[in-house]
């Protein structure tokens, strides 16, 4: 196997973590951005305690999403990207740019950094939230559909990986003549931690586990595991189909979050105890939302509705085969309790 240099954005990340941790099993040299030379001790950590010793084989470049300084020195010498950073808030924005222009200026820096440098291949981690929103189809969703980023009251988040998206497809038709792109939607990320810093996903399970969530809305999500995202990623990273193409990354169907709550108790028995299986009526959401901003995103257009979504793609072309949904919860309850991050 060729013994690439290939940069991934927003190295000390959740799923970055782990892509960095996959390339460097495979054989690949790592470079990865961090926005602070801080955090390079505690990437280094988390590789180590997951059985890697990274030392030359990572190298690590200073770079923000939000300005152009050290993207070309970044880049430079890479024969592939995984565009993996992206903002994304535990609690809705004040201001959906805070969302939207990290997401969508970030998105340009590095596809045009990438493009200047000769770069073969950028894999765009987009999501699930570009495809699935805005609006209902009675079939599951998959890679032909597209959330309406004008949709009424859809929520910083999609509207950012929408435009992110959009604006990455655009430029490489447009302006990244010579240069490939591959892109990754996937749904919920869930699955073990390589250290202590939790996204989004992670810290609906904490709450879950801590018993601070006391009864559950009416929503229901995809859910894949960190693992199988990064063999997603490297697989659409070197293989020829998989350049022009976008790939919904889901394992099974969605599950409901009384559904969720249930697999980790299953799961987890005991060190579960606290968590809470009582549905919350829809009525008492809405109220709530007038009140708490929590509230207010679980009241949205997808409060009550059933979805579903599928990776026949990814597996068909790509010989994805993910985890089942209920491993990847338990993963992830199990790495909050091993790191002791639950409350007790």
């Amino acid at each position: 196997m060729t013994r690439d240099l290939v940069l991934v954005t927003g190295g000390s990340g959740f799923l970055a973590g782990h892509c960095i941790l996959a390339l460097l099993n495979a054989g690949h040299d790592v470079r990865a951005t961090l926005r602070s030379p801080d955090r390079e001790a505690g990437l280094r950590e988390a590789l180590r305690s997951a059985g890697v010793e990274a030392n030359a084989r990572l190298q690590v470049a200073i770079a923000d999403l939000m300005g152009d300084e050290g993207w070309d020195a970044a880049v430079s010498g890479c024969t592939y990207v995984l565009h993996v950073a992206s903002p994304l808030a535990a609690a809705a924005p004040k201001n959906e740019d805070e969302l939207i222009r990290p997401a969508l200026e970030g998105t340009l820096r590095v596809l045009r950094a990438a493009h200047r440098a000769g770069v073969k291949r950028v894999v765009l981690t987009s999501s699930f939230a570009s495809i699935g929103y805005g609006r209902m189809l009675k079939r599951p969703y998959d890679e032909r559909d597209w959330t309406d980023p004008a949709a009424p009251g859809l929520a910083a988040y999609p509207k950012s990986k929408t435009l992110a998206e959009k604006a990455a497809w655009d430029f490489v038709d447009r302006e990244g003549q010579g240069l490939e792109l591959s892109v990754v939607n996937p749904v919920g990320i869930f699955g073990p931690l390589l250290g202590p810093d939790l996204s989004a996903s992670i810290l609906l399970v904490k709450t879950m586990l801590e018993g601070r969530l006391w009864a559950l809305p009416r929503l229901m999500f995809g859910v894949v595991d960190v693992r199988d995202v990064a063999d997603l990623q490297l697989r659409a990273m070197v293989d020829p189909a998989a350049a022009g193409e976008r790939f919904l990354a889901v394992a099974g169907d969605f599950l409901t979050m009384q559904a969720i709550a249930q697999a980790l108790k299953d799961g987890l028995g005991e060190k579960a105890a606290r968590v809470s299986t009582r549905l919350l009526p829809d009525w008492l959401v809405r109220l709530a939302a007038r009140f708490s901003a929590t509230a207010r995103q679980a009241a949205t257009p997808e409060l009550g509705r059933v979805k579903n979504a599928r990776s026949a793609k990814a597996q068909a072309m790509l010989g994805w085969q993910p985890r089942p949904p209920e491993a990847a919860l338990v993963a992830t309850g199990e790495s909050l309790l091993r790191f002791g991050l639950v409350k007790p």
